[in-house]
């Protein structure tokens, strides 16, 4: 059950430029130096750029890798405030980095997809930002964990927290893919499905890791209605002390941005009103006949699980659902639906039937 939100519009942020579409995040993955720090806000700022991010305390997964500068780099996000009227932010992960943060006048911060995965954190982070009126994005968990991120949200809501936003960066895999993460779009609209309200930001630095793949990725995001990017950029890439990969060049990112289409949420064109209409009426009738088949599916199921309890026979046949499945993934090939699409449906089915012979078996259901 989703339990509602208490969320501030972003419009009330005072942050955005208006009139600003997508919503703009810009800045080094790490803060390395006042000079580098400035140099790239500067350029970001000419873009129309005015909210400024900047990684002061880097979660690495090695012992003896850049962690980032520490305190001393928020003095350089305040020379930002200061001379270049940017809003700043920065990533916590700790009671301690949130108390620096409040201390040194920084605008908004994020949580890190390592943090938001651990409840005791969001807790301690979230007892931190109580009586603050600090804005805080939250990014999805390393795992497609979509309660796990709700909860999160949730922690620093019930801190009073009404400045409140997500960050998708995709999903931690070990399989080989395209990209660094994957993009796991689904939990990213279903979770916008829930909290229509809440601003959401997309990060194809992260989700990519190669600039290569930050234009498809961001306007991936844009249609489908995401509200900004979160983007990483660094006056020199190639000196970058971390994710140098990734970063693009505030004039390259200025490119990047003219080269988006921004879909708009709706149209008030009569045709295009009329055609999705008719077009939403038939996916209507579709699903109701999807929901008439799979009840008569669970049906022959039942009968099969009472089949299987007068034999005495276990309810799970691996070798026989194995060749059901790889055949169901060949057929919908013929038809264009794509593997990892018919391997979930079918395997959700699957699921649902063994739950239902497992009932009969249970409970002695006639």
């Amino acid at each position: 059950m989703t339990r509602p939100l208490d969320i501030a519009p972003v419009s009330e942020w005072g942050f955005f430029p208006q009139g600003q579409m997508p919503l703009l995040i810009a800045g080094p993955c790490s803060a390395e130096s006042e000079m580098q720090v400035m140099m790239t806000a500067r350029g970001l700022k000419q873009l129309g750029v005015n909210v400024f991010r900047a990684g002061i305390w880097k979660p690495r997964t090695h012992p003896g890798s850049f962690e980032g500068v520490g305190t001393p780099g928020l003095k350089w996000l305040q020379k930002v405030q200061k001379e270049l009227g940017m809003k700043v932010c920065t990533e916590v992960a700790s009671e301690r980095h949130v108390f620096e943060c409040v201390k040194h006048g920084i605008d908004m911060v994020w949580i890190g997809a390592r943090t938001s995965a651990n409840p005791f954190l969001m807790q301690e982070i979230a007892d931190a930002l109580r009586d603050t009126d600090m804005p805080v994005l939250i990014k999805n968990p390393v795992n497609p964990d979509i309660d796990l991120w709700v909860g999160a949200l949730e922690r620093i809501n019930q801190a009073g927290i009404r400045k409140l936003g997500v960050i998708h960066r995709g999903f931690s895999t070990n399989e080989k893919i395209l990209y660094r993460n994957e993009p796991g779009w689904q939990t990213a609209i279903e979770l916008r499905s829930r909290y229509p309200q809440m601003v959401f930001f997309a990060d194809p630095s992260h989700m990519g890791g190669d600039r290569k793949y930050l234009r498809e990725l961001s306007q991936r995001a844009l249609d489908l209605g995401l509200d900004g990017l979160m983007v990483e950029s660094h006056c020199d890439p190639s000196c970058a002390m971390s994710d140098a990969k990734q970063q693009l060049t505030p004039e390259d990112l200025g490119k990047l941005v003219k080269e988006l289409v921004v879909r708009k949420p709706s149209s008030d064109n009569q045709e295009y009103r009329e055609g999705i209409d008719q077009l939403r009426a038939q996916i209507d009738v579709l699903d109701e006949n999807l929901l008439f088949t799979l009840k008569s599916r669970m049906a022959v199921s039942e009968k099969i699980g009472r089949y299987k309890r007068e034999h005495n026979v276990a309810i799970i046949q691996t070798s026989r659902w194995d060749n059901v499945l790889a055949d169901m993934v060949e057929k919908g090939k013929a038809y264009g639906l794509g593997q990892k699409f018919i391997e979930a449906v079918f395997n959700a089915i699957h699921d649902e039937s063994v739950a239902v012979q497992n009932d009969i078996l249970a409970d002695g259901k006639e």
